[in-house]
Order: structure tokens, then C-alpha cells, then sequence
């Protein structure tokens, strides 16, 4: 004998939610199917190239032998004066990359009235005094602090520069480690020109300090030869050192200026290649 049928449909157990931790997997790993892999090929693949000055004198002092890319790198005006001085060195550094990409140049607009007090870039003096060419350039003004964190990290997370360099006035340690894995990850350098005064703890690979030294002239005693007074104050798996080195904007090479040929002024320089020198 059979049961009678029911009007009513049948009882359905509700389907269990999703945790938020399962749904955020999910997400991620649908993100990483679709996402090129040029990420990770940048991390797990062929090592990054270090950057080389050229010099076993400062190289010897950087770990791999140079300036790693994926990395934050601080330049510090050793005064108020040396500001445009530490902005040229990091633009001589700029115009050895390779040449098949842009450079990022974030310039804020806030809280930096030193920086604004040495003018505007002019692109001529880039390209006779540093070897720049101002046509790789591309200039981003911010007018807030966060918008330039914003655009250090877009820049970077998008890989479409050779590097990038920025100014800004304040930085705290959690916003440097949020810069440097964002430069780690795109494996990418970022070159960042911060004021004396106010240095907290950073989780930057490298700290430059730079001050002026008298430049190199031509018998009509005309700049010939740029020169940095470079202080090596912090080097993650490095060692600290202070130099005096001129630059040739032709050949974009650094070398030692002509007074320290003998390296007795460059403090950590290996003793060696002193002997060496002396020898010769």
C-alpha cells in the first residue's frame, strides 16, 4: 500500500557557507591561473643582475658584487645643500640601465620645501651633465604623501619601468617594507631621496649618504667631471665605506676622482687593491 502524496515539496538541509578563508584561497588561486607568470618567473627563475659601479673599490663592499634591482636603495642628502648633489648621483645611476624600458621619476609636490627650493628638473643639464636622456623620463607629480606611496607601488607592481625613483619627506618602517617586497616581487630597484632630518628605521638594503666634492674642470674651467662624496652608512650582507668618485657622463662610468688615486682617503677600501696601487 502506498503513501500518500504531499503538496508540500520535501525538506531541503540548507547548503553550509563558505568560510571567508576558504573564499579568499579560491580567490587567489583563480588570480594566479589568469595573471601572467612573469612574477614569479622574476623570483623563481634566472637570478637578477646586480647593479656594478664598476668599481672593485665599492663593489667589493655591496653584496653579489653591486646593487641588487629588487630592492630599496635610500640616498640622504648630507646637508640641505647637497640635495640636487644626492639627486644627480642617483640620476648617473639611472642613465647606466639599459635603455629598452622607461624610468619613473615620482616628484611630490608636499611637505618637501627644501626639494622645491633647488628648482625644476631641466632636461638639457640631465642629458650634457649626467648622460640622462630626458625622453626615457616619466615625470609624476603627487600632491600627498600617500599618493606617493601609491605611485611607488603601482609603478613597481606593474613592471613596466627599468626602475623607479621618488622623493618624499617622512617614511616609517612599516612603509619601507611594504616597498621593498613590492620591489623584491617585480625585482625591480627603487631609488628613494629622502631629507637628513628625519631618517627613522627602514628596511632599505642600502643607505647612501652624499655629500658635494669639488667637480673635475677643463682647461677653460668648465665642469668637466661631476663628483660625489659617498658615505656607505648601512649595506644589508655588505660592509660600510666612504669614497670620493667622479662620473663621465660619455661613457656613463664612475671611477675614483684623480686626489684619492691612491685610495689613502677611502675608508674600507680593501688593502690589497691599496697595495696594489701603490705598487704601480
Amino acid at each position: 500500500m502506498g503513501f500518500p502524496q504531499s503538496d508540500q515539496p520535501h525538506p531541503v538541509a540548507p547548503a553550509a557557507a563558505p568560510s571567508p578563508v576558504s573564499n579568499r584561497a579560491a580567490a587567489m588561486a583563480e588570480l594566479r591561473r589568469l595573471l601572467p607568470r612573469l612574477g614569479q618567473d622574476r623570483r623563481h627563475g634566472r637570478r637578477q643582475e646586480p647593479l656594478p659601479f664598476g668599481l672593485p673599490t665599492i663593489d667589493s663592499h655591496l653584496p653579489d658584487d653591486g646593487l641588487a634591482r629588487g630592492a630599496l636603495h635610500e640616498v640622504v642628502p648630507a646637508t640641505e645643500g647637497s640635495i640636487a648633489c644626492a639627486f644627480g648621483f642617483i640620476a648617473a645611476i639611472l642613465a647606466r640601465l639599459a635603455r629598452a624600458r622607461p624610468l619613473l621619476l615620482i616628484i611630490p609636490r608636499h611637505g618637501l620645501r627644501p626639494y622645491r627650493s633647488h628648482g625644476r628638473l631641466h632636461g638639457h643639464g640631465l642629458d650634457t651633465a649626467l648622460g640622462l636622456d630626458p625622453a626615457r623620463l616619466i615625470l609624476v607629480e603627487t600632491a600627498q604623501r600617500k599618493e606617493t606611496l601609491w605611485a611607488m607601488e603601482e609603478a613597481l607592481r606593474s613592471q613596466a619601468p627599468t626602475a623607479v625613483m621618488a622623493a618624499i619627506d617622512t617614511l616609517d618602517l612599516k612603509s619601507s617594507q611594504r616597498l621593498h617586497l613590492a620591489a623584491t616581487d617585480a625585482g625591480l630597484p627603487l631609488f628613494l631621496l629622502r631629507p637628513a632630518p628625519n631618517l627613522d628605521a627602514s628596511a632599505a638594503a642600502t643607505r647612501w649618504r652624499i655629500g658635494t666634492a669639488q667637480a673635475a674642470r677643463d682647461r677653460f674651467g668648465l665642469i668637466a667631471r661631476p663628483r660625489w662624496h659617498l658615505q656607505l652608512e648601512r649595506c644589508r650582507n655588505g660592509r660600510p665605506g666612504e669614497w670620493v668618485v667622479e662620473y663621465d657622463h660619455v661613457a656613463h662610468r664612475f671611477s675614483l676622482a684623480a686626489a684619492l688615486a691612491n685610495c689613502s682617503r677611502a675608508r674600507g677600501a680593501d688593502e690589497d687593491a691599496i697595495a696594489q696601487r701603490r705598487r704601480a
